[in-house]
């Protein structure tokens, strides 16, 4: 391992460290005086007072997935409901409109649902439009617009204990019962701003990426040049992973694009393209095609952790599969006689410093200015922050009217009426576009959204105050018919979110299905089995928390982390590990630390002479939680 690459790693940590970290503003807070969907007006309509027997709060991936599963396990249309805040469903893929916006996943395994809708995507990586017309097209084949509560926010959620149902309250004036509930708690959904100084003084036009302003650069999101911004100055402050995407487009109409960057991405090759129609034919004459993809991803990706023999056929050939193979290689070339842990680290920080300084070449490599090509180098491990992969971002930086504004790690210092301030000079500029990203935040419960109060009344903030805890991701003690799909205490695999929300949505549409089969209108996580769960993770599994990365989301901006944030981990086998069990408890049938009961079971376990049977019979043992069915 290079001494002066990992001296270098830490110089460049410290000079981003900050005193209590980055203080951020929720952009709809920020616009708070603007309509709350700039994409289409809100639609009177009468309050909702009707009973569901499924309720999911979000229509994005998570949503569509787990309505769609739901459908194929017998619910009709009128016993669906998704809730959403937007006026359509899509979740992120309907916010985010931005020029230049794709997935940097594969579109065969991120766009959900490929096989069943019978879509083959048109690019490698599908483009925004694409993705948000797959979203519409699963909500129409599943029927989940007939009873759809859109521009619908969920203000609160009651377990009502007699009834064995939810009542559901939104701030339309709503107030409907469902027998089950789910919500997705997606990890960067909630836009923010950075709290700089003077950020409202600027007298020109100003938005974040998420609400993206056609109006005033011109265009449309299906590509149609920018040209309001012809004659423009336009600064644009982050260079993440939005970033990456949208300042090629931006660079292709303004009279000059400053960005503004206080640490750089990793940008790798992309390699986009055409899907090519004669491959995809013969994907689809295999039933099973997506799944199999989807399990070879991962099954690539977290290569190093299962200790497999021989090789593993990637299917996928993108960045995120080089580096599952490549940290694959790296455990398997420790001599057996060396093998452990420290060893296994030791190679894998290896391997991590080639690829970075491989990426670092290309930079060399791409980028013509010398004072750009130095600031465009990532100087950190890899998954310190999210990969990026572009085919167009560094090279942008060849034009002459587009110009990197490196601020040494410090940020932007202020914004005046007139433009950014760095390091006391002042940009002059025209245009602010804010590529600042989401909240991640190390409190799931604050994702919620709003209050949501289980059996007594207690509510999840209160229940999740030391940590989260659940069974599978999914249960949660204390909250019956409640489904959670989120990515922590599952297999928070990031590289692919829709995987995580493909696995749970099958494991909750077979737990429904059992609930119906056997009469039950009631289904929870016993104590025993949530907290055995809990306890193999923190006690196996490490945080996200790096302390030796550079600031950013993934490790609370480099500050120390609360205690809570042990619990926000994933599967210690990884997510292949994690998947597998799910699929074989899901399988097996008995539904393992779930306690399932009807009105007649209860009412018998009341009586003292009954009642130890029937308790015994809702507390299903839970051994075994961490490898087997």
């Amino acid at each position: 391992m290079s001494t002066e690459t990992l001296r270098r790693y830490a110089a460049e940590r410290e000079k981003r460290l900050r005193s209590g970290g980055r203080e951020y503003v929720r952009v709809r807070e920020a616009f708070a005086e603007q309509p709350a969907d700039p994409h289409q007006p809100m639609r009177p309509r009468e309050p909702v007072r009707d009973e569901v027997e499924f309720a999911f709060v979000g229509g994005g991936f998570a949503g569509l997935l787990t309505a769609a599963r739901v459908r194929d396990a017998g619910l009709a249309p009128e016993d669906v409901r998704i809730i959403d805040s937007a006026g359509d469903l899509g979740g992120v893929w309907y916010w985010n409109r931005y020029p230049g916006l794709m997935c940097d996943t594969s579109s065969l395994i991120y766009m959900p649902l490929l096989e069943e809708t019978g879509h083959r995507p048109t690019e490698r990586y599908a483009h925004g439009p694409e993705i948000a017309a797959h979203c519409r097209r699963i909500g129409r084949q599943y029927g989940l617009y007939e009873n759809a509560l859109l521009h619908t926010s969920v203000t609160r959620a009651e377990w009502l204990e007699g009834e064995s149902r939810w009542l559901v309250e939104t701030d339309r004036g709503d107030a409907f019962r469902t027998r089950h509930l789910g919500m997705g708690m997606g990890p960067l959904s909630i836009a923010k701003l950075p709290a700089i100084p003077g950020i409202a003084d600027f007298s020109g036009p100003w938005f974040h990426t998420s609400r993206w302003d056609y109006s005033v650069t011109g265009g449309s999101p299906e590509g149609a040049p920018l040209t309001e911004l012809a004659g423009r100055r336009v600064a644009v402050i982050g260079t993440g992973a939005t970033a990456i995407q949208a300042i090629p487009e931006l660079a292709k109409s303004g009279a000059e694009v400053l960005v503004f960057q206080r640490t750089p991405t990793s940008v790798d090759v992309r390699d986009n393209g055409p899907v090519d129609p004669e491959r995809f034919a013969e994907l689809a004459a295999h039933p099973g095609w997506q799944a199999r993809l989807l399990d070879n991803f991962t099954r690539v990706w977290d290569g190093h952790r299962l200790g497999e023999e021989g090789e593993v056929e990637d299917l996928i050939g993108d960045g995120w599969t080089d580096l599952g193979r490549r940290l694959r290689a790296a455990v398997r070339s420790v001599p057996p006689e060396e093998a452990g842990p420290e060893a296994y680290a030791r190679a894998v920080a290896q391997a991590d410093l080639a690829k970075m300084d491989e990426i670092r070449a290309r930079v060399d490599a791409v980028v013509e200015d010398p004072v750009a090509r130095d600031g465009l180098k990532a100087w950190y491990s890899q998954l310190c922050k999210r990969p990026g992969f572009h085919d167009e971002y560094l090279q942008s930086f060849n034009l002459p009217h587009v110009r990197l504004v490196d601020t040494d790690g410090r940020g932007v210092e202020r914004i005046t009426e007139r433009g950014v301030v760095v390091g006391g000079e002042e940009h002059p500029v025209d245009v602010i576009v804010y590529a600042t990203g989401f909240e991640y935040s190390a409190d799931p419960s604050a994702s919620c959204g709003f209050e949501l109060a289980g059996s007594g009344g207690r509510t999840l903030a209160e229940a999740w105050s030391g940590g989260m805890r659940t069974l599978h991701g999914i249960h949660v003690h204390g909250f019956p018919n409640l489904f959670v799909q989120q990515l922590v205490q599952g297999a928070f695999l990031s590289s692919n979110v829709p995987h995580n929300y493909t696995h749970a949505a099958d494991a909750i549409a077979a737990v429904l299905a059992h609930a119906r089969a056997t009469g039950a209108d009631r289904v929870e996580a016993t104590a025993e089995a949530q907290e055995e769960w809990v306890r193999m993770l923190v006690d196996n599994a490490r945080p996200m928390n790096r302390s030796d990365c550079t600031p950013g989301y993934y490790n609370n901006e480099g500050q120390a982390a609360p205690e809570r944030v042990r619990y926000n981990v994933g599967h210690p086998g990884g997510a292949f590990v994690f998947f597998d069990h799910l699929e074989r408890w899901r399988r097996n049938g008995d539904f393992r630390g779930l306690g399932f009961s009807s009105p007649a079971e209860r009412a018998a376990a009341e009586k003292p002479e009954e009642g130890a049977a029937s308790d015994r019979a809702g507390e299903a043992p839970a051994q075994a939680l961490a490898g087997g069915a």
